[in-house]
């Protein structure tokens, strides 16, 4: 099998967020930067399956040079090879350019499969998959908590709300974006490093079709502000508790 797998770099989880002057975006100087989440799970059922099914695996990415850092780790991972689709604007990207410029540097390699992560750590629009299988021309499946290559179909189980779940199936070739938690994550050893040195990455100009732009257009972010009040409860202690539980079911809604 042929996998292809997008990996996106976003800030660090325990980053406390700053701004820039123009509150459109984050201070990239002041970030420290690490693999999606989601992508990584959805990089590490990709090597289950070529470990399973044979192969290779290719890490696609869309962002600026600082890029190559999570790309260099998923090689170290276990993939075979990289595409890396290099251009500065793409860092704060909408989920429609970020498809096409990635179904555009991928549509040559006729993958069988193609993961995604559900969705990013830092915009969250759970978008770029669902629109990439649709520039690629391929059925897709979201929400993928299991994965079983039969011949030339795939058969996902997908998760639904309330505990729900389903199973699906598509003919070959395909999208999916995989939810976190759908396997363990391996690390990279230090055989894989040392192996990530020699691996391809092949630099892929941003291609757009014409008259292409972004759809999306952030207006302005802020931080929000964190507050507190304290409230006395007058009364006994059965009074106070029988309004405490009034107010936590009326007017907080936590239960």
């Amino acid at each position: 099998m042929k996998i292809a797998v997008c990996i996106k770099q976003v800030p660090t989880r325990d980053w406390q967020p700053r701004l820039n002057d123009t509150k459109t975006w984050i201070r990239e100087q002041d970030a420290g930067f690490e693999m999606n989440e989601p992508d990584a799970y959805a990089l590490e059922e990709a090597l289950r399956l070529k470990e399973k099914h044979g192969g290779e695996v290719v890490v696609c990415s869309a962002g600026p040079a600082r890029a190559a850092q999570v790309i260099r780790e998923a090689l170290a991972r276990g993939a075979d090879r990289a595409i890396h689709v290099e251009d500065d604007a793409l860092a704060s990207a909408d989920a429609f350019v970020v498809a096409d410029v990635l179904a555009a540097a991928m549509k040559e390699e006729r993958f069988d499969l193609v993961l995604t992560g559900l969705q990013s750590d830092d915009m969250g629009f759970a978008q770029t998959g669902v629109i990439l299988a649709q520039r690629l021309g391929r059925p897709h499946a979201t929400i993928v908590m299991d994965v079983k290559v039969e011949s030339s179909n795939v058969n996902v189980k997908r998760e639904l709300e309330g505990g729900w779940f389903q199973w699906v199936g598509m003919p070959l070739p395909a999208v999916l974006t995989i939810q976190s938690g759908i396997n363990q994550l391996r690390y990279a050893t230090l055989k894989g490093i040392m192996a990530a040195k020699k691996k391809e990455i092949r630099k892929a100009p941003p291609s757009l079709p014409s008259g292409a732009s972004a759809r999306l257009k952030i207006a302005s972010l802020y931080v929000p502000e964190k507050t507190k009040k304290t409230q006395m409860i007058a009364g006994s202690p059965a009074e106070a508790a029988k309004e405490l539980v009034r107010r936590l079911r009326e007017e907080a809604r936590v239960i």
